[in-house]
Parts: C-alpha cells; sequence; structure tokens
C-alpha cells in the first residue's frame, strides 16, 4: 500500500504546535490594506488558533496517518 500523503495546501496554511493544536494565519492581510487603519494591520500580523469544530477535521488534513 503507498504511503499516506499530507494535503498540500492545507500544510502549507496550517502549523501544529507541540501541544499539538493547530495554528492559522489571519486573513485580509494580503490587499486593499490602505482603508485599514494600522492597529487592525497590526493585530492581523498575529496567527491565532483554529476553532474546536475544524480541529479534527484540519488534523487530517496535515497528518493522515491519525
Amino acid at each position: 500500500m503507498p504511503k499516506m500523503k499530507s494535503n498540500r495546501g492545507a500544510a502549507k496554511r496550517f502549523r501544529m504546535t507541540a501541544s499539538g493544536l493547530i495554528k492559522r494565519s489571519k486573513a485580509n492581510k494580503s490587499h486593499i490594506l490602505t482603508k485599514k487603519k494600522p492597529k487592525r494591520k497590526r493585530n492581523l500580523r498575529q496567527g491565532t488558533l483554529i476553532s474546536e469544530g475544524d480541529h479534527k477535521r484540519m488534523k487530517k488534513l496535515i497528518i493522515p496517518s491519525l
């Protein structure tokens, strides 16, 4: 049987933390930044964790053997 492959699109977008949580970057940071306030743009730089409802599904995409 061939190796199980991780979803490469998901692997590039999400990172696993040491404690097993999944980290993501925030949206709305790529373009049309002139109308956004500096405070909002600063807050968009920081990563955040994915919601509990998506956790099981995203873990399967990143690590298919689990």
